[in-house]
């Protein structure tokens, strides 16, 4: 496999402020809608216009936090962007990593006149599934991408070999997910299953963990993943590397650097697919710098399979 960066673009609303901490990516009408995880609000980028979108209310008066601040601890932490259906018109799921209490909530993003509007919903009963079903204490859990299979989420916990935990997924029933967002649903009934782990392999020593990821539509998955290090789910670090790892169920089948931008390490965070075929996958990714000044960056990659 080979990982091309065909295009890049800074990443701003319409007023000229930053889209920051871009943490994932997916289709939604005519436009894409990309979560930011340092904040309240997401990005509604159509071709023409760069919109926020507020999908949670204010934590103690605030919609920005970051680590400068003394906020960090309060941020929703949004890392997920996933297609999904509410009552048969499309829609976003977005989902908090579940890193801290604060950061386990899910988010549906649907369009009504065109417009979005969000629904969120508290899914604390389904996080504690999630990391018992990985063997995971709670503080190890760190969820940051889904790929989307018909009618099924596989929901990846991002891991830190320091800390001695391996990249990892369980299957979770769309429906269940939809339904719990929505008040529809009992959050603790959603059935968490067929755990998964993943051998990214190491850069310079450092553990590539999983950020992101997308399903081909012949059923192989697509990863991002970050060499970061890190000793903990919540603290940033420096990232020595990026990639794209393909996956065939548990198998990894390859891993492809991700070039560097400006003879820098980008953050893959949120991945999208675009177009497929020939042995081509065209991708749309954003990048989380971990700088709260500086705009996210939106990538055009192109894996060669």
């Amino acid at each position: 496999m080979q990982v091309f960066v065909d295009g890049v673009r800074a990443l701003r609303f319409d007023d000229g402020t930053p889209v920051t901490a871009a943490s994932g990516i997916a289709p939604l009408g005519d436009g894409w809608l990309i979560a930011q995880d340092d904040a309240t609000s997401a990005a509604y980028r159509r071709a023409d216009s760069v919109t926020a979108v507020r999908v949670l209310p204010p934590v103690d008066g605030l919609d920005r936090f970051s680590e400068a601040a003394g906020t960090k601890r309060l941020k929703p932490d949004l890392e997920v962007a996933c297609p999904a259906e509410v009552d048969g018109a499309p829609a976003v799921l977005l989902l908090g990593s579940g890193s801290s209490p604060r950061r386990m909530r899910g988010v549906l993003v649907t369009l009504e006149d065109g417009r979005p509007v969000a629904r969120a919903g508290e899914l604390g009963a389904l996080y504690d599934a999630v990391a018992r079903t990985l063997g995971l204490p709670m503080d190890q859990l760190n969820l940051e991408g889904a790929s989307r299979h018909g009618d099924t989420v596989r929901w990846f916990n991002r891991g830190n070999l320091a800390a001695g935990v391996r990249s990892a997924s369980v299957d979770v029933p769309l429906d269940g997910l939809v339904a719990a967002v929505l008040g529809r649903g009992r959050t603790k009934e959603i059935p968490v299953g067929r755990p998964l782990s993943y051998d990214l392999g190491e850069v310079a020593g450092v553990g590539l963990a999983v950020t992101d990821a997308i399903a081909l539509p012949d059923g192989r998955v697509l990863l991002s993943a970050a060499a970061e290090d890190t000793p903990n789910a919540v603290d940033d670090g420096p990232v020595v590397a990026t990639a794209l790892a393909l996956l065939d169920d548990a198998d990894v089948l390859a891993v492809a650097p991700i070039p560097e931008v400006d003879a820098a390490v980008r953050k893959v965070e949120g991945l999208a697919l675009r177009d497929v075929g020939d042995g081509e996958v065209h991708l749309l990714a954003v990048v989380d710098d971990d700088d709260p000044d500086e705009s996210s960056a939106e990538l055009d990659l192109r894996a060669l399979l």
